[in-house]
């Protein structure tokens, strides 16, 4: 995989391979829900409308597509004049223009998308164009290039002229601000630089050689911090506030900055697998030597590799892959980015939410049968069933359906590998339903049967304790609210001066409970007394 994108919804994550295949990634379900095959060439870059309905990829057979997102199908293809791979693309926000460029051309190829025309050619790049974005703002392009230059381009503007910003190596990225205000670059020897639109000026920069480096070959004769080929940024991503900047490159590390002051955040560990190359950081000497001697022939010690390939020589029996990132991508909620890798597409996220898992499933497993299970009172047996299914309607129904007393029995004998998710639903009804004390005693019964082995795995499931614990706290708000305001409303009553007749009223009502009660005194003592002749004439004639 080379690029992705999110949707504009956050809901569809968009990947482009190098088979030419572009797939449409659901981010609940974890599914593929399209593959478009048109392109006859790896998809190098792709990029979502603002509305989401229309995508664009761009592709090494010279091509760049526009996809209807609501009907599946490739509706207009733009090409060039003369062929081009293109490797890079950007659209523009209003979605009236599309730009690409290509490593083998200088220039900046435009499209109208309302008729596929060329409009125009961007000449000013003394190398080749790496990158390319438009500002959220619309109107503004940014194009990085060898020629170690970023250009600022008006492209509704009538002179086509931009002023460079003059950069100290090669320009592999570059990436705009959500505000348009801001822009940020990455250059081959590593830096991070970020500079004002506006004002053309650098305002603050990162060194990132030693926060990207890391992983080495098993091939290589030095330790992971010599290797030069993963000191540099190939891709960066603004978050959607604008606060920080997230960066990867050829290698395991993914680094997380804070934008204001540059200070790295968190660094995320890609993969530990060490059948990859990259992922190993220290020089083992004892491999080296074997390596050596395997390789003791002169014609298997010459490097016969394509100078300038990035996969290596796929001929070669001993070819291992190497871990890289090369495409990174901020939701936009916030709340989650993705990363394409070489192990796949791998999803970080804030919230911690259950996937769908289909290896959990079975062709017995369906709304209908737990209908059944539910009839039969087979209580247990239909929660596990929804569980599995993982549809929150009928779980809620299935959870609403279980009587109290099989409460305890439920909770018991539930497989452990599904009580953290009973956590979150019933730490989440007890915030959303209306049944105060059947929650609570869902809360009560799990942590008195599981309480033990939630102590022991206390790490596990500590997000769900704290939102147990949050459910509690709310609930205890709640009711010393609403008690509150139901003793000052019965003190208010109480206080407020009656009439008259209410007097009168009240004087009726506590004489009429002085009788009653006494009343009911000398009932039960005649009754006693009676009940000392009930069956037996002779008592009944001597109390007589």
């Amino acid at each position: 995989m080379n690029a992705l994108a999110y949707s504009p919804d956050g809901q569809r994550i968009i990947t482009a391979a190098d088979d030419g295949k572009i797939k449409i990634w659901d981010t609940q379900s974890g599914f593929c829900i399209v593959t478009f095959t048109e392109h006859s060439g790896g998809v190098t870059a792709c990029e979502f409308a603002k509305r989401g309905n229309v995508l664009f990829t761009a592709s090494l057979d010279g091509s760049v597509r526009a996809w209807d997102l609501m009907r599946y199908r490739n509706f207009k293809t733009f090409t060039s004049p003369t062929r081009l791979s293109f490797s890079s693309m950007a659209v523009e926000p209003s979605g009236e223009v599309i730009c690409a460029a290509s490593l083998e051309s200088f220039e900046i190829q435009i499209w109208s998308v309302q008729t596929g025309q060329l409009l125009d050619q961007l000449s000013g790049h003394e190398g080749p164009v790496a990158s390319l974005s438009f500002a959220p703002s619309g109107g503004t392009l940014v194009s990085g290039s060898w020629d170690h230059t970023v250009r600022i381009w008006s492209v509704f503007g009538r002179s086509q002229t931009s002023e460079p910003l003059q950069l100290q190596a090669d320009v592999l990225c570059v990436a705009v601000r959500p505000d348009s205000k801001q822009l940020a670059i990455s250059t081959l020897d590593g830096q991070l630089t970020f500079w004002s639109i506006s004002e053309a000026s650098q305002e603050s920069g990162v060194d990132g050689r030693r926060d990207i480096s890391g992983g080495r070959r098993l091939t290589d004769r030095r330790a992971a911090a010599n290797v030069s080929g993963t000191k540099a940024f190939n891709s960066l991503t603004y978050s959607s506030d604008g606060d920080c900047i997230i960066a990867s490159g050829n290698s395991k590390y993914i680094c997380l900055y804070d934008v204001q002051s540059g200070a790295l955040v968190k660094k995320f560990v890609v993969s530990t697998n060490l059948s990859l190359d990259g992922t190993q950081e220290f020089l083992n000497s004892r491999n080296l030597i074997d390596y050596e001697r395997e390789d003791s022939d002169l014609e298997d010690l010459i490097d016969n590799t394509l100078p300038g390939s990035k996969r290596g020589d796929m001929s070669n029996p001993r070819r291992r892959p190497e871990v890289r990132v090369p495409a990174i991508a901020f939701s936009p909620t916030g709340r989650a980015f993705c990363a394409v890798t070489t192990e796949g597409l791998l999803v970080y996220s804030l919230d911690n939410i259950a996937q769908f898992d289909p290896f959990d499933l079975e062709i017995a497993i369906t709304p209908t049968s737990i209908l059944e299970s539910i009839g039969e009172k087979e209580y247990l047996r239909a929660f596990v069933m929804a569980f599995r299914l993982n549809e929150k309607s009928l779980i809620r129904w299935v959870y609403e359906k279980i009587p109290p007393d099989n409460i305890a029995l439920a909770v018991e004998h539930l497989p452990t590998v599904y009580l953290a998710q009973l956590l979150r639903f019933v730490a989440e009804a007890s915030d959303e339903d209306p049944h105060l004390e059947f929650n609570l005693l869902w809360i009560e019964t799990i942590l008195r049967v599981r309480g033990q082995h939630l102590k022991d795995h206390a790490v596990s499931f500590s997000t769900e304790t704290r939102t147990i614990q949050k459910a509690i706290a709310k609930v205890q708000v709640e009711l010393a609210r609403i008690t509150d305001d139901n003793i000052y409303t019965l003190d208010y009553l109480l206080s407020q001066p009656m009439t008259a007749s209410e007097r009168q009223d009240r004087m009726d009502m506590e004489m009429i409970n002085d009788s009653t009660r006494h009343g009911f005194s000398d009932d039960s003592e005649e009754e006693e007394t009676e009940w000392l002749g009930f069956g037996n004439d002779d008592a009944k004639k001597e109390v007589q």
